[in-house]
């Protein structure tokens, strides 16, 4: 548990950081659809995600050797450290898709698309939910960081399927955003 909750704190704390990219994203997207300014909100929509992304992939590099390295400063117990270990593949690995999840909130609150997004959610949380009872189960301590990367890996394909299909307050971007 104790590694756990390490590992947990870590992954927020360090996924957490992409919500201050969302929040720009959405006040430029917002302003942008406001004033039908719609190839600024194309290339606001693109560049965030861009940066997301980079972002994530910044994140898993750091966090990954952050906790390698660092892991000591938050326990000494050789089990506890052990399993730290065995989360840091989830905990640095997910952080690109985490920051990707987090920016599209962000773009489709920006587009006010929030009845998808509340919609998509409750979808995403009935897998994962799904997916946390039988791998926690089964997998443990692997089985609930597998769920969770379920999680976040479902709320990212979410926002790429609702602006890939160009939908909602997204008709715009058909064939613009995403090849």
């Amino acid at each position: 548990m104790a590694a756990f909750q390490i590992c947990l704190q870590v992954w927020l704390t360090s996924s957490l950081l992409a919500d201050g990219l969302a929040v720009a994203g959405q006040a430029i997207i917002a302003c942008a659809i406001a004033d039908k300014d719609y190839q600024k909100a194309t290339a606001a929509a693109t560049r965030v995600l861009q940066m997301s992304f980079i972002l994530g992939l910044g994140l898993a590099v750091v966090v990954g050797l952050g906790l390698h390295f660092g892991d000591i400063i938050f326990s000494k117990d050789l089990t506890v450290l052990h399993f730290i270990a065995i989360g840091i593949p989830f905990v640095a690995g997910t952080q690109p898709i985490n920051a990707i999840a987090f920016v599209f909130d962000g773009v489709n609150f920006g587009a006010s698309d929030f009845a998808y997004s509340s919609y998509s959610m409750v979808l995403v949380a009935i897998a994962s939910i799904a997916a946390i009872v039988v791998l926690s189960k089964t997998g443990g301590f692997v089985g609930i960081w597998v769920a969770l990367t379920i999680f976040m890996g479902l709320r990212t394909f979410a926002g790429v399927w609702r602006m890939g299909t160009g939908t909602g307050p997204w008709r715009f971007l058909r064939g613009r955003l995403l090849p």
